[in-house]
């Protein structure tokens, strides 16, 4: 199958699941018919996917990937200060690596809203249907919502990242307590911790919680880079960690404390 062919099988299936747009026209234009199809993704349930979509789907979104353009850690150069750390300004999603860190809301089945622009989002449109399926698995064993400051942990799917680590940041609403610094930096130990017991030699995080959950970005860059050094300092089986931003604001932040 042609990559066209690929992305309208995709569609096809995913409108026949939809009782109330299954008769939804396909657009002729390749660019709307990416966004539909990514629109279908994100609102899809966990529920029972066939083999042959997934396979299509794995076909497609590894092909995809592969357009959109792949950083490879090994290209980067680390922070002049620390030959463990980087900082690197692009999409999560295109950066291969051996984990990436998701920031999530505390259902942890992604973001179901269509087209939006968070990286929960792009995250799970990347890497396929199958990351919502276990995400739901994960949580119907856990029985309740993921708590602030913990993590888990899921394969990557068809990202370039081998590992997706899930974390639920805190979110502000008024002035940030101290009990809001403490969960922010849990969710840096968690995930470093099971990026350690997991064999996972570079990690990348996003800047948790400075987005809609308002945590001041330079209070959370300095408890990101204290945190992930004070791990560091102690248990050396993680040997990278990217600082991956996407504002130019978060970019300076970062370039200062790291100078």
């Amino acid at each position: 199958m042609t990559q066209e062919e690929r992305r309208i099988y995709l569609i096809k299936y995913l409108l026949k699941e939809e009782t109330r747009i299954r008769r939804h026209k396909i657009p002729a234009e390749k660019v709307e018919q990416e966004n539909l199809l990514r629109s279908l993704m994100n609102v899809r349930m966990p529920m029972p996917v066939s083999e042959e979509f997934l396979k299509i789907q794995d076909e497609y979104l590894q092909q995809r990937n592969a357009e959109r353009g792949i950083t490879d850690i090994r290209d980067l150069k680390p922070v002049m200060t620390d030959s463990r750390l980087y900082i690197w300004q692009g999409d999560i999603t295109t950066l291969k690596c051996d984990a990436i860190v998701n920031a999530c809301n505390s259902q942890m089945l992604g973001c179901f809203s269509p087209m939006h622009a968070c990286i929960d989002n792009f995250i799970h449109t990347y890497a396929g249907v199958e990351l919502r399926l276990k995400m739901n698995e994960i949580m119907l064993e856990q029985g309740h919502e993921e708590e602030t400051g913990k993590a888990k942990i899921t394969s990557g799917y068809n990202l370039p990242a081998k590992y997706i680590l899930h974390t639920v940041g805190p979110i502000i609403q008024w002035e940030v307590t101290r009990e809001d610094e403490e969960l922010l930096a849990g969710c840096y130990r968690e995930c470093m911790k099971l990026a350690a017991e997991n064999g996972v030699k570079s990690i990348a995080f996003c800047c948790l919680s400075t987005g809609v959950f308002r945590f001041p970005q330079q209070m959370a860059a300095q408890i990101a880079v204290r945190t992930v050094k004070e791990f560091l300092d102690k248990d050396n089986r993680v040997e990278k960690v990217i600082f991956n931003v996407f504002k130019d604001e978060d970019l300076r932040i970062y370039r200062n404390l790291l100078a």
